[in-house]
């Protein structure tokens, strides 16, 4: 099995972490990820207030360069990234003028066979849970987990085409196939303030704040997120010390990956108290 991939700016800065444990457990269930070459950033949130064309071209550009490379399945691990993708690719089957000058402009051919995939939806769907749970070694039994999805993953349906936009289901199917118990709450996709917390960081404190709450109230001792943006706002912007995890970490723990260590030395929450409580450390 063999996937195109794009890391994105944040999984070769400040959510390395994510980057590191998606290969490791990449490389551990046997299927290879071909990173896109020169690959740009996607645009982020800012490139749609500043221009809308180069907030549609800076996608196509990473499309392109997959359908050089012969591959026709591009994975996406950041949620921002994936949802700037399908966006585009929304664009880039439905609006015919748009087409024509994103073609032109970036110097390529579109072609519908394409495929922009989530992360998530690949170690899910296309490797498939019984894959993984082959490869568990050390069961996350005891953990309690909030899956917590965030609302570019998922949302608009119509664009995303992954999981159901209300209640997701995805993560909380991997997190019991790795012997974790998924709590059921109501803020799993609730947004976490993303890019607002450059300009308006005290509302995204209290955004944070009433979802970490939630999840802990949930019974939750930690949380499980797909996205660099949500993740490092869920650890930065809450004070009640609750760990949290890429969903690709929580796989490292279970295939028993060496390499894990390295990854807790990201985190401004430390996961090791809890781990060791569990004889997961």
């Amino acid at each position: 099995m063999r996937f195109s991939y794009f890391p994105g700016c944040t999984d070769r800065s400040s959510s390395m972490e994510y980057g590191l444990s998606t290969e490791e457990v990449f490389r551990v269930l046997g299927v290879e990820l071909v990173e896109v070459e020169d690959w740009n950033c996607c645009g982020a949130a800012a490139t749609h207030s500043l221009n809308r064309l180069l907030s549609l071209c800076l996608p196509a550009r990473i499309m392109s360069k997959v359908l050089l490379s012969g591959l026709t399945s591009l994975v996406v691990p950041c949620a921002g990234c994936f949802s700037n993708l399908k966006r585009v690719e929304y664009v880039l089957r439905n609006e015919q003028r748009d087409r024509r000058v994103i073609e032109e402009i970036v110097g390529f051919r579109y072609d519908p066979s394409l495929e922009i995939l989530a992360l998530l939806d690949v170690v899910v769907n296309r490797v498939g849970l019984e894959r993984v749970y082959e490869r568990v070694r050390r069961s996350l039994k005891g953990l309690r987990v909030a899956c917590y999805y965030g609302c570019a993953l998922v949302r608009h349906p119509k664009v995303t085409r992954f999981d159901d936009p209300e209640n997701p289901q995805s993560m909380d199917r991997l997190m019991r196939v790795l012997g974790a118990e998924p709590v059921e709450w109501s803020y799993k996709v609730d947004c976490c303030g993303a890019d607002l917390a450059m300009t308006y960081g005290s509302m995204v404190r209290q955004m944070v704040g009433r979802i970490v709450f939630m999840a802990r109230e949930a019974g939750a001792q930690a949380m499980v997120t797909s996205c660099g943006l949500c993740q490092m706002n869920l650890e930065m912007r809450q004070q009640l010390g609750l760990p949290v995890f890429y969903f690709t970490e929580l796989m490292g723990v279970a295939f028993d990956i060496g390499q894990r260590e390295r990854w807790w030395g990201k985190h401004l929450i430390s996961p090791r108290p809890l781990l060791e409580s569990l004889g997961l450390g």
